[in-house]
């Protein structure tokens, strides 16, 4: 099973995902789910850099990909510009998480966690 968790803090702009496990929907190499979640996942990193313009220096992030485990957190002091523009692309992907949910609730669970 996948696990997701979304933080946001009070005003609900995402500023952490981590993703954790793999679906065991099928075998690895050909595991549809995983793969539409590691893309999904993958991609939002690369465009809080590139679209977001976020300098990669600033985002932290954790991959691992034999456990599965792909962790990314921004700065929360970013200029409000900045932070719309990511907070775009991170509830983008909210929305996708979501519509694989949809399709396979067996393979992925979304929780969601508080941050200051």
């Amino acid at each position: 099973m996948i696990k997701i968790e979304i933080c946001k803090n009070a005003l609900g702009n995402i500023f952490k995902y981590l993703v954790e496990g793999h679906a065991g929907y099928a075998e690895r190499g050909n595991d549809i789910v995983c793969a539409a979640v590691s893309m999904l996942t993958q991609t939002t990193l690369i465009a809080l850099n590139e679209v977001a313009e976020i300098d990669e220096k600033y985002i932290e992030y954790k991959i691992d990909e034999e456990k599965g485990i792909l962790e990314v957190s921004i700065p929360k002091d970013l200029p409000n510009e900045k932070l719309n523009i990511a907070n775009t692309i991170l509830k983008t992907m909210e929305v996708g998480v979501k519509a694989l949910i949809d399709s396979y609730p067996k393979y992925i669970t979304l929780k969601y966690r508080e941050v200051e």
